[in-house]
């Protein structure tokens, strides 16, 4: 399985942003994926939906979905 590091090194080098931990977890946490445990049980930073294309896309690229 990706790492989050793998999947922003993706995203970094194809999209030109680095995405938050928080983001793929929400993105990983839609497609119904395994997350790491976020502090407190709750996520803090949803994904912005102008980003999620590029992180389904790392998923895609790695197997995850």
């Amino acid at each position: 399985m990706a790492t989050y590091v793998e999947i922003q090194k993706f995203v970094q080098r194809h999209h030109g942003f680095v995405p938050k931990n928080g983001w793929i977890a929400h993105v990983k946490a839609l497609r119904g994926l395994p997350t790491r445990r976020a502090g407190r049980g709750r996520r803090v930073e949803p994904c912005p939906p102008e980003k999620r294309e590029a992180i389904e896309e790392a998923l895609r690229h790695f197997g995850l979905i």
